[in-house]
């Protein structure tokens, strides 16, 4: 046992078994940063080794399906249970019922990207709700956040309990401590930390922005590949799962909990990050969006963003997503005789796009790196008019690279809600519309 005498919020022991990761998504991963702290042949031994608390997390109900069931075991110091009541936190920038936002316009919008705040702010602190769909409370849907932060966590402490959080960061690397390991996340990265999964965030480079999808629903899964075959997209190998790695720290501590939009603190006088080992498949995973097996068409026409799937979070109608995250890497364009960029159209589904890095194809100005746009349900959108009047008259057999890019779109099936903040804020770009008003007719009934 460790005897070493303690001081308040002063690591005692920080202990990881080797530099990098486990590779797989969802796989049953086995972890431990104790020689024998993984018990053999069973889940709760009468008592555990090096005194640990056995402690089973589930993402899913316990009767899912074999191949849908999300849980881990992790052995730690102490219970999630041992922490002092919790009293909230006022919060007037997050939301999580859709159903108390402002009416939804139908017009395009687009933002600018969130300034870095003056005021010292942490990632927590840093959230502000865009937009969204359904509710925490009911499991389904989503909400957009953007996060601006310049201050590291520090003796802080954060999960939500209303949805997995899908982060994209845009600028600035995120180093993430989490109960069940480290994930250090740049821009060209996503992290995706479950729901109730306890974490901390600091920033290696100062400050950090970038965006959060939080998905109430199912949990993300890799897309099936159908007539693409048993390679392509985002390959299983390519995710990253933490090995375990522990903090024992006693003193003054703060936990936040996020729940149905609202934020909670609790003291707590031991660092919650104190998982010593830990099996199973429900745990924080990264991957690196440059990893991304790009399809595309090798003949004529611009394919459907739907080859640009990444994860998706499937709901009750086979083949009809409540979430889709897709991206727009560098690609090549081959196509002959066809208009490469994405073209004009209206869907069904409501589309919320960022950008990481460089220019965006579709539109030539205005969309800039850590900006979004929302397109809704039936919102006609496509191309800016100089993107349209160069890819029509450019030479259409010669192979294009697409390069020093990374856009994104959060797809949801049903209408995505920008909230008060969004439609109101500063960001909002006022004269958006402006870029397709010099789309100009050229219908010559006497031509082809």
């Amino acid at each position: 046992m460790d005897t070493q005498t303690r001081t308040p919020n002063t690591a005692s022991s920080r202990l990881e078994i080797e530099p990098g990761y486990q590779t797989g998504f969802a796989n049953e991963f086995a972890t431990e940063a104790l020689p024998g702290a993984l018990p053999e042949g069973r889940n709760s031994p009468q008592r555990a080794a090096y005194g640990l608390y056995a402690e089973q997390l589930s993402g899913t109900a316990f009767t899912a399906p074999r191949g849908h069931n999300r849980r881990s075991w992790l052995y730690r110091i102490r219970p999630a249970a041992v922490h002092k009541p919790f009293t909230q936190l006022p919060s007037d920038r997050l939301v999580a019922n859709f159903a108390e936002v402002p009416p939804t316009p139908p017009n395009q919008l687009r933002w600018d990207a969130l300034p870095m705040p003056a005021e010292p702010t942490d990632f927590v602190d840093g959230w502000v709700t865009m937009a969204g769909n359904g509710s925490a409370e009911a499991m389904n849907g989503c909400a957009i956040h953007l996060y601006a932060a310049n201050r590291s966590m520090k003796d802080r402490f954060f999960y939500s309990a209303d949805g997995e959080l899908l982060i994209v960061p845009q600028e600035g690397r995120l180093h993430i401590a989490t109960e069940m390991g480290r994930l250090d996340v740049e821009p060209f990265e996503i992290a995706v930390i479950p729901r109730g999964v306890r974490f901390a965030v600091s920033l290696p480079d100062g400050t950090a922005r970038g965006y959060i999808c939080e998905n109430f629903g199912a949990l993300l899964r890799l897309p099936d590949l159908g007539p693409i075959g048993s390679n392509g997209l985002a390959n299983p190998r390519d995710f990253l799962t933490p090995h375990a790695a522990y903090e024992d720290r006693e003193g003054d501590f703060e936990l936040v909990a996020k729940m149905n939009g609202n934020l909670w603190r609790a003291d707590i006088g031991h660092s919650p990050l104190d998982v010593v080992a830990w099996h199973g498949n429900y745990a924080p995973y990264k991957y690196d969006l440059r990893r991304f097996n790009t399809i595309g068409s090798i003949s004529f026409d611009h394919p459907d963003p739907s080859i640009f799937l990444v994860l998706q979070s499937q709901s009750d109608t086979p083949g009809v997503d409540t979430i889709d995250f897709v991206i727009f890497p560098p690609r090549w364009l081959a196509a002959e005789d066809t208009f490469r960029p994405p073209w004009f159209h209206r869907n069904v589904a409501s589309e919320f796009m960022g950008l990481v890095h460089g220019v965006y194809d579709a539109k030539a100005e205005g969309f800039v790196p850590g900006g979004a746009s929302l397109h809704n349900c039936m919102s006609g959108h496509g191309p800016d008019a100089d993107t349209f009047l160069k890819a029509s008259h450019g030479d259409t057999l010669m192979p294009k690279k697409v390069d020093d890019t990374m856009a994104f779109m959060f797809e949801t099936r049903t209408l995505i809600k920008p909230t008060r903040f969004a439609l109101e804020t500063a960001q909002l770009q006022a004269h958006y519309y402006e870029c397709w008003q010099g789309l100009k007719k050229h219908f010559n009934p006497e031509q082809r």
